[in-house]
């Protein structure tokens, strides 16, 4: 089990196709199913829920974070195909990966939808299924993206939140530092070194969400054995 997921772990890190796995690992059609079964059964998930957890814990927090970071990245998809959407903000056809971190950066929730989603609506989607993995989480952090009343108003029902909202000064001249907002983009930077992120190639959600998953196990493992072996 232990190579199967060590080669899922390579796809990620070279994006390379699933034919062009070395023979050092088991074979392509192994890996390719325990892939699918793990995913369908959410597996992914829960080892990168239990690792959050763990880490938090070696931080010297509790387990269960109480407030998170939001923002969300749109990536082009190929022919593959799968549904895609236009962000007109950014000019982008494909999808969407709305991600909330804890304030350390490591990813809680992910969701993929399509790139035409405005960022307050996919906000609404986020917050809503993972209040119920991480009940005490209740404040957040977010972009102008989500400024407004419309994201507290689909709130509402939903238990109390403290929406804190980062904006970029109007008279910010080149790259600005802003609080709290760096640590999400520093998650996606993290997450951007596997290729296989590089582009969505996927043609399902559900395996887009899988594959930004294994590289957050990948990230969150390589740090836990920093601790153990420190």
């Amino acid at each position: 089990m232990r190579e199967v997921l060590n080669a899922m772990l390579y796809v990620a890190v070279s994006g390379c196709a699933w034919r062009l796995l070395p023979k050092c690992f088991p074979p392509v059609s192994t890996v390719r199913r325990y892939f699918y079964a793990w995913r369908n059964a959410g597996l992914f998930a829960a080892i990168n829920t239990v690792l959050v957890m763990n880490l938090r814990e070696i931080e010297g927090r509790e387990a269960s974070p109480s407030a998170g970071v939001i923002d969300s990245q749109s990536v082009k998809t190929t022919e593959s195909g799968g549904v895609s959407g236009f962000d007109a903000g950014k000019k982008v056809k494909g999808r969407k990966r709305h991600i909330l971190t804890d304030t350390y950066g490591f990813l809680i929730f992910i969701l993929v939808h399509t790139a035409d989603i405005q960022d307050r609506d996919g906000a609404v989607d986020v917050l809503a299924a993972v209040r119920t993995r991480f009940p005490w989480l209740r404040h957040v952090f977010a972009d102008g993206g989500c400024a407004g009343d419309k994201l507290r108003s689909a709130l509402v029902g939903m238990g109390k939140w403290t929406i804190h909202i980062i904006k970029r000064s109007d008279s910010a001249k080149g790259f600005e530092v802003l609080p709290r907002r760096w640590v999400v983009e520093r998650t996606f930077a993290w997450l951007g070194r596997c290729r296989r992120l590089a582009k969505d190639w996927e043609k399902s959600i559900a395996s887009s969400t899988a594959w930004a998953l294994i590289a957050s196990i990948r990230m969150l493992t390589r740090r836990t054995a920093r601790y153990c072996f420190a």
